[in-house]
């Protein structure tokens, strides 16, 4: 028996591993979007060269608050309006993921932000999977095979997520996994789209919501109690509902927080992302170690690879270095949102089993 492998930024990309909140629109390469964007006529660039417009991305996301972050999304969107531009940006998400060890994902978007070049709400769909299906491709060829799922994302501060969750249930067998509603949080609270939710139920589908990110307890308690939600985007702020007078044994949970660990709710956490938002104030804060080891069901996610300068690979890093894991914990985080997947239960088993546990029982040693 050999140990286990050092963990390094390297042998972390060698890991398997699983991603639940991926944005397509905040994932591009710069390099794409320059040339997207000399394709499509967009001037409105801040920067001329990847480099330079890769560093503004992420500093002007570094703001510590949500809705500036979200600005930065104008960009992106823009040269994402065409077939090409979405197959394009797609592609390359499957493939830079892939690269990156990434297994599984799943990765959302919003279609109602894509119409401005005439497509129609299903032809916007269409293209992007067409997308993650070139990509999956290119990874397999590259022997980095992946598995991608989408996610549709209705806009909080719009009026159309009864019909992105009809598109969502149109799409299902063809590559769409779930439903999605993101955006500013506070003032546009999940119930406001509960026509959108119980359509869901009704139709047997899976849905995520952004909660708990920006705004606390209310917003979490809303998409679950009202909502109906399978799992919660970031649902950083459950912690309002959690003391911890002494040692951790001795944690106080409220009856928000108790619902969510023993219903197993996963937390589609985002450690870099909520820094940069001002959700926590740094990483060493981040309640994520404690919600672990709560056993609260904690996953790690990239949420916007470009505007938080970060890969799956990196965020796994970054908790490795403030608290301490190992490859088991990875291991068990991996399992957690394998576990979650909005994918049938039998190809979560086989991902689980075939490739998730081999894998790091070569890393473990």
């Amino acid at each position: 028996m050999t140990g286990p492998m050092p963990l390094t930024l390297a042998s972390i990309r060698q890991a398997p591993k699983a991603l639940l909140h991926d944005h397509l629109d905040g994932g591009l390469r710069p390099a794409t979007v320059l040339e997207l964007a000399a394709d499509c006529g967009y001037d409105q660039l801040p920067a001329d060269d990847a480099v330079a417009l890769g560093n503004w991305f992420r500093d002007a996301a570094d703001s510590g608050s949500l809705e500036r972050y979200l600005e930065t999304f104008e960009h992106t969107v823009a040269v994402m309006q065409t077939p090409e531009g979405l197959r394009r940006v797609a592609s390359e998400c499957a493939q830079d993921l892939a690269a990156d060890g990434v297994v599984y994902a799943e990765v959302r978007f919003a279609p109602e932000q894509h119409l401005e070049q005439g497509l129609s709400l299903d032809e916007v769909v269409e293209h992007t999977l067409a997308g993650f299906r070139e990509g999956e491709k290119l990874a397999a060829a590259d022997g980095h095979p992946i598995v991608v799922t989408c996610l549709l994302t209705a806009m909080r501060h719009a009026a159309r997520s009864r019909e992105i969750a009809e598109l969502t249930v149109r799409w299902r067998d063809r590559g769409v996994g779930g439903f999605d509603i993101a955006g500013a949080e506070a003032g546009f609270p999940p119930s406001r789209h509960l026509d959108a939710f119980e359509y869901m139920r009704a139709n047997s589908a899976n849905f995520t919501i952004h909660a708990g990110e920006a705004f606390g307890l209310p917003s979490i308690h809303e998409a679950l109690a009202f909502c109906g939600c399978d799992r919660l985007g970031h649902g950083v702020r459950i912690t309002d509902d959690i003391k911890v007078p002494g040692a951790i044994e001795d944690a106080q949970l409220g009856l928000v927080a108790n619902y969510v660990r023993n219903k197993r709710i996963p937390l589609e956490l985002c450690p870099s992302s909520n820094v940069q938002t001002g959700a926590v104030p740094s990483l060493d804060k981040h309640p994520f170690d404690l919600l672990a080891r709560l056993r609260f069901r904690v996953t790690v996610n990239t949420d916007n690879r470009l505007m938080s300068d970060t890969s799956m690979s990196q965020e796994m890093l970054k908790l490795v270095d403030t608290f301490g894991y190992g490859w088991s914990d990875l291991e068990r985080f991996t399992i957690n949102a394998m576990k979650s997947a909005f994918i049938p239960f039998p190809e979560r088993l086989r991902i689980i089993d075939d490739i998730i546990k081999p894998g790091y029982a070569v890393l473990l040693g």
